[in-house]
């Protein structure tokens, strides 16, 4: 009988909450998410390269009859498949007069101006050159050079992941007032999950993080019910300046899947958040903010990219990536509902720092 009541366990990602905690009950992580332990984190990653690569949005997004077009680090950029569908990216402005090349129709893969006919097909022409550009299968890229002001590379930093083809994938696009480091600063301060998001978060434990100048230290806890892991499994534990983190997801009631997660700052505007015990192991969520250009009155606005991809072990997986088209809405608003706080968090912050009022 209790083999075969652990053997159920293992089949069902499911957990029942033993001795559920109340909101205002839970442990207090103030003390914590020490500011100086987040500001110096934050400060490492704003060191590393990025080779002027900057994240402008999901590849599914980008249609065969019409451009994608962003605003990048205060530049208009237009992107389209070349006839050969190779990705292009340039200037969002036609080099006759000026027109917004997004509201052009690309034909056989060609953008054709709709103001005078002047058409690109992705190579030099007229005045427009292209900027280098890269779609790694659910992200497109594109290198600023002059607004980066790094060393380029040839291509962008991608964080290891899983494949495309063998993950449930969707992308999460959000705007917020702010700039790349608040975003990144909320994605390095694990402890507010389960006080800002009880709607999704339960039973968080942050049992791992770096000390204020860098290298691990350990933090209380025993983690989320039923998650045991060990450090150095997948080479991501063993990094000094990560996070790692026993959360369970909520689903319903006292039903939650537990699971054991690293965060880690790969560059000054990602963050990538890695499931390494528990149930999708492997699956990788990333956040990547990408400079906008300052609004009407002057503030800084941040476009947050997040790429989710799911995968799992169980043999029913399978059947999940082929619902992946119904599932992918489902997934972006789950997303969009944590962003909707976590830009609040984000637009907080830098009001806060652009009054000189920020703690710390």
């Amino acid at each position: 009988m209790k083999r075969a009541k652990a053997s159920a366990r293992s089949r069902l990602p499911l957990r029942l909450r033993r001795s559920p905690v109340r909101w205002e009950r839970q442990r207090p992580t103030w003390r914590d998410a020490r500011p100086a332990l987040i500001a110096e984190a934050l400060k490492r990653a704003q060191a590393r390269p990025t080779g002027n690569w900057y994240v402008v949005g999901g590849s599914r997004e980008l249609r065969p009859d019409r451009p994608l077009a962003r605003a990048v680090a205060g530049r208009e950029v237009v992107l389209w498949r070349d006839p050969g569908g190779r990705l292009v990216a340039g200037p969002g402005g036609c080099p006759h007069l000026g027109a917004p090349l997004r509201d052009s129709p690309v034909s056989c893969g060609t953008l054709v101006c709709h103001w005078h006919g002047l058409a690109l097909d992705g190579t030099p022409f007229a005045g427009w050159e292209p900027w280098p550009a890269h779609d790694d299968g659910v992200l497109l890229w594109v290198r600023l050079d002059d607004a980066g002001a790094e060393t380029p590379t040839g291509h962008p930093p991608v964080p290891p992941r899983p494949a495309a083809g063998a993950a449930v994938t969707a992308v999460y696009t959000g705007t917020g007032v702010c700039e790349p480091e608040d975003v990144v600063a909320n994605r390095l301060d694990p402890w507010h999950g389960a006080w800002f998001h009880p709607y999704s978060f339960v039973d968080l434990t942050v049992v791992r993080s770096p000390s204020p100048a860098g290298g691990a230290r350990r933090d209380g806890g025993d983690g989320a019910d039923g998650v045991h892991g060990a450090d150095g499994a997948d080479g991501v534990h063993d990094e000094d300046d990560s996070f790692t983190v026993d959360v369970a997801f909520k689903v319903a009631g006292r039903l939650v899947v537990p699971v054991r997660a690293v965060f880690t700052a790969p560059g000054p505007r990602t963050v990538v958040m890695r499931i390494t015990d528990g149930e999708g192991v492997g699956s990788v969520v990333e956040t990547h903010a990408t400079p906008l250009g300052p609004d009407a009155l002057g503030r800084p606005r941040t476009s947050v990219v997040e790429a989710v991809l799911a995968v799992s072990e169980r043999p029913g997986f399978t059947a999940a990536r082929r619902a992946a088209p119904l599932l992918r809405p489902l997934m972006r608003a789950a997303a969009g509902r944590l962003w909707r706080d976590d830009l609040a968090y984000a637009e907080r912050r830098w009001t806060l720092r652009s009054q000189g009022r920020f703690p710390g």
